[in-house]
């Protein structure tokens, strides 16, 4: 009997409002932050390749539990609160090819959370990404929402 993997989505995207202004969340959506509000994560640092640019941005998430990702910022836009990165390297190896990240903020302008913070954290994952990959991806992004909700609110 053969087993065939069961056909999946490859992108995952989770969101949450967070009960802070813009300026507040904004400020901890930097590749180098991320250890300041992911509870996973134990360090953040820029890392420079000596075969890239001095433009390339990359920094090292080393988590608690002993998995090191070297992620590179591909993209950054200050005026419409985002950051894109890839995973460029990771110990141990992923199972999978490659994935993409966007993170956005949005103020909430109007309503009854008005002054609150609407962020999303999506992810596009190579084909032979597993449905066990994406959900978690999943699992994670909620915490780390949860965690970036919980930072920001205790200030």
């Amino acid at each position: 009997m053969t087993t065939t993997a069961i056909p999946t989505s490859t992108s995952v995207s989770e969101s949450a409002v967070i009960s802070a202004p813009l300026s507040q969340v904004w400020h901890l959506i930097k590749l180098q932050s991320f250890h300041r509000f992911w509870s996973a994560v134990k360090t953040a640092e820029y890392v420079k390749e000596p075969a890239t640019s001095p433009e390339t941005d990359i920094v090292k998430w080393t988590f608690k539990d002993g998995t090191v990702l070297d992620v590179k910022l591909e993209e950054h836009s200050a005026i419409d609160h985002f950051i894109t990165y890839s995973v460029i390297d990771a110990n141990p190896a992923l199972s999978y090819s490659s994935v993409i990240s966007t993170i956005r903020c949005y103020a909430v302008t109007a309503g009854e959370k008005e002054g609150s913070t609407f962020v999303t954290w999506s992810g596009n994952f190579s084909s032979d990404a597993d449905a066990g990959v994406i959900e978690d991806a999943r699992y994670k992004r909620q915490e780390a929402l949860k965690d970036l909700a919980a930072t920001v609110t205790k200030k």
